[in-house]
């Protein structure tokens, strides 16, 4: 007994010294169950709406009213055309549209059922038809007002209103088309940071790490010459990823390569310099892979809109996702490959992953800097 009290104070005194795995020991475990309880939602809500209004009358106004007070949809255009509700839905400022016609006040009250069409981007499946069904809903309880209203007026008429639903970007609804390229983006962006964060690690736990500080070399050209391979390595296992989603689950391509190319390039760079920042920041290739899994697990699979809707997320949850670079790289993939889209409706998104790239390479090489000075 006296023997193990011994060998556990000399363990406990080692991993006091252990900042780094003592603070996971404590912290990540809380850390985690607030991430995963509070990012972890199903519910859709604050879905971007925009109202394309052309009858502009009480019962019109009764309707746009019911979307807003539900709480599910938050109003945040009134387009005048289609070509505009388009230009919306391509930008990503709009996830749904509510079209009312002209005439829809005159049908009612002559007792004629009317429609009003629901536009709703469908790129990603689960919370297309999530959106989908509260804007039924929705119609459906105006629809039972109206018909008390009207009911002197409109006897035996079943539906004042009903909704005619079309799903843009993806009419069948499939969840292939919005899970592989979340599934892309989570495999590339694993790979990337893990094969960085252990190349460096590697060097200082062969002894090597001594000959490079002292190499005539600067660090953004070591930077350079140790990502360059990876960068090819991780490019071309990129699209062969796109390839086997493309023939096996029949995802399509519906825009320019030469983008698609770009964009993938830019994500790449982003993992291969997140993974060198890693890199700086352990000693050793275990705890290297294990910090490169979880950072690049958790922010993509949970943070990136891949499988829970950012817009449902506590505000405090959706800043911190403003720094995830799969939140961007995952909206100019499903732009491209399922929208067609060109560069215009996506250069918010480019340029938001670019000066991600250049920060996080930009760290990494400050701090490299300083362990080899």
């Amino acid at each position: 007994m006296r023997k193990a009290l011994a060998v556990g104070r000399k363990e406990l005194a080692q991993i006091r010294r252990d900042r780094l795995t003592l603070s996971s020991m404590l912290f990540l475990p809380t850390f985690l169950l607030m991430l995963f309880g509070y990012a972890l939602n199903w519910d859709i809500k604050h879905v971007r709406l925009a109202v394309m209004d052309r009858e502009h009358t009480t019962e019109s106004r009764q309707l746009v009213s019911s979307f807003v007070n539900s709480t599910y949809f938050d109003v945040v255009a009134a387009p005048s055309s289609m070509a505009e509700v388009e230009r919306l839905m391509d930008r990503g400022q709009a996830r749904a549209a509510l079209v009312i016609p002209e005439g829809l006040t005159r049908d009612l009250r002559a007792g004629r059922p009317s429609s009003v069409q629901i536009l709703v981007n469908g790129d990603n499946a689960n919370t297309a038809s999530a959106v989908f069904g509260y804007a039924q809903a929705i119609v459906r309880g105006v629809s039972a007002e109206l018909q008390l209203a009207l009911a002197a007026g409109a006897s035996g008429l079943a539906a004042p209103i009903s909704a005619e639903p079309r799903i843009w970007y993806n009419p069948e609804l499939k969840s292939t088309l919005f899970l592989v390229p979340g599934l892309i983006a989570f495999i590339v962006m694993i790979s990337c940071v893990v094969s960085t964060a252990l190349s460096v690690v590697r060097e200082k736990e062969r002894g090597t790490w001594e000959q490079v500080r002292m190499a005539p070399i600067s660090t953004p050209s070591y930077i350079l010459g140790k990502t360059i391979p990876y960068f090819f390595i991780s490019l071309g296992a990129a699209f062969l990823i796109i390839a086997v989603a493309m023939l096996l689950f029949g995802v399509p391509q519906r825009g320019s390569w030469l983008l698609l190319l770009g964009a993938v390039s830019l994500f790449v760079f982003g993992g291969l310099g997140t993974g060198l920042l890693v890199s700086t920041l352990v000693e050793s290739q275990a705890m290297a892979f294990l910090a490169g899994l979880l950072i690049s697990l958790l922010t993509t699979f949970i943070l990136s809109g891949f499988v829970f809707p950012i817009a449902s997320m506590p505000a405090v949850i959706q800043w911190f996702t403003y720094v995830v670079p799969a939140r961007y790289f995952l909206v100019i993939l499903r732009g491209i490959v399922l929208k067609g889209i060109g560069f215009g409706p996506l250069a918010q998104q480019f340029l938001a992953l670019g000066i991600y790239v250049v920060a996080v390479l930009g760290l990494a090489s400050v701090r490299l800097a300083r362990e080899r000075g």
